[in-house]
């Protein structure tokens, strides 16, 4: 296999589908070596496979909005591959979501499922809709409709969502209660439920905790202490608040934190009290984080990204391509040693080249911010079983999870000069547990 030739042969396939592309070419060019020591994987046409979706489901969603207008949207789940179990990701509803960006999304998910050591496939969905600026009675006509069209595809050992982007609490509860309505069932379809009706307890914590967790194993490779440490980061939703949140408990100082319109520096640091206010900010009003800047009198700068802060860290825990090479070059002149992503594929190819060409510790979505969907797995386990676990059960359930993870990064992502490529590390790692599944049940 000739990773280049691979890209070459999808580039053709599905033209103007940058995200997907990128995906695709970050993984092929770190598993190419170890694929080609396979030659049963070859003769399998197992890359092609794998990389390819099992079916896309694209459908129009009708709605009424508050003011009796019909309105549409497209909506898509992409079940990608279900080898080692049902397929399993989240639902986005965003302005910017188009076929390329959930297949990216769905690609990554297979491995990052596949290192949670869960029996978890890879799947994706989501729809142009913003729930931004809509009432709650709208939000709930809107997915209540993505459901009626979706929920013949999903089922507890078929294909469990979850949330992401645009979809929290507020809008799994509504999709679930649209689809036990449907179906008829009471089971655990989707994570990240309520806890009233089989959510689990950290699950809203889980993917900032985990990328804490995981950045804690990084910097004890180096003999790097969190405590005192300034930390830059990005995104002011679930993921970013509860990084925030995790870091402040470890000691670390947080000074910036952004939303689509811009960010915030507090050189003081984000502290308990102010962390509470920017969740009650987002959570409750949705309202934007310059708000913040003006209760408190610092500097928020429109239509940037925090990245030009001088910080120890950066945890990039927005959305995707959020840091450039110029933004990587910068952060590295400001003596930035450590890179752990929250969102998935924050950085671009250039970024990454720039980070491990400096051998700071970075660390890919993949594995970073696998502590989301490794506590969706934990509260699959929870509904089969119909039990619940404590918070600290699950927190240290997810705190073996993302050690272990660390740990496959390090066994197939260390150089000879000692340096460990975490890219490469869970690329492998990821890629042959799904690749010897599917290889043991066939060619299909």
């Amino acid at each position: 296999m000739k990773a280049s030739e691979v890209l070459c042969t999808l580039k053709q396939r599905f033209p103007n589908e940058p995200e997907y592309h990128q995906a695709v070419s970050e993984v092929l060019g770190t598993i190419e070596e170890v694929y080609n020591e396979h030659p049963e994987f070859e003769k399998a046409n197992l890359i092609e496979r794998l990389c390819i979706p099992d079916r896309i489901f694209s459908f129009r969603v009708t709605w009424v909005d508050d003011k009796g207008q019909v309105r549409t949207n497209m909506g898509y789940r992409i079940q990608h591959n279900n080898a080692i179990g049902p397929y399993k990701g989240g639902i986005r509803f965003h302005s910017s979501v188009n076929l390329s960006i959930l297949k990216f999304l769905a690609f990554e998910q297979t491995f990052k499922n596949s290192l949670t050591t869960l029996p978890m496939g890879g799947g994706k969905g989501g729809s142009d809709f913003s729930p931004r600026g809509k009432s709650n009675a709208e939000i709930m006509r809107f997915c209540q409709a993505f459901i009626m069209e979706l929920w013949r595809h999903i089922g507890p050992d078929t294909d469990v969502p979850a949330g992401d982007i645009g979809v929290g609490g507020r809008e799994v509860g509504y999709m679930y209660g649209m689809y036990k309505k449907l179906a008829r069932e009471n089971t655990g379809t989707f994570t990240g439920k309520g806890l009233e009706f089989g959510g689990s307890l950290i699950r809203p914590e889980a993917t900032g905790y985990g990328n804490v967790y995981f950045l804690l194993q990084m910097l004890k490779t180096r003999n790097i202490d969190l405590k005192g440490k300034i930390v830059a980061v990005s995104g002011s939703g679930n993921v970013a608040q509860y990084t925030v949140e995790k870091l402040i408990t470890m000691g670390a100082k947080v000074v910036t934190m952004s939303d689509s319109d811009g960010y915030i520096y507090d050189p003081d640091g984000i502290d308990s009290e102010k962390l509470d206010y920017i969740m009650e900010l987002k959570n409750l009003h949705r309202g934007r984080i310059r708000e913040y800047a003006e209760k408190y009198g610092v500097k928020y700068v429109a239509g940037a990204r925090p990245w030009g802060e001088k910080c120890d860290i950066a945890m990039p825990s927005a959305t995707q391509n959020e840091i450039n090479g110029d933004d990587a070059r910068v952060l590295l002149a400001n003596g930035c040693l450590a890179v752990s992503e929250g969102a998935n594929m924050p950085s671009t190819p250039e970024a990454i080249e720039e980070f491990q060409k400096a051998k700071i510790l970075y660390a890919p979505g993949k594995a970073a911010n696998a502590g989301g969907v490794s506590v969706s797995g934990l509260e699959m386990t929870q509904n089969a079983q119909k039990l619940s676990w404590t918070s600290e059960e699950v927190d240290q359930k997810l705190q073996n999870i993302m050690e272990n993870i660390h740990e496959q990064c390090v066994k197939y992502g260390t150089q000879p000069d000692g340096y460990i490529n975490y890219v490469k590390g869970a690329n492998v790692a990821g890629f042959m547990k799904v690749a010897k599944a599917m290889m043991a049940q066939g060619i299909l």
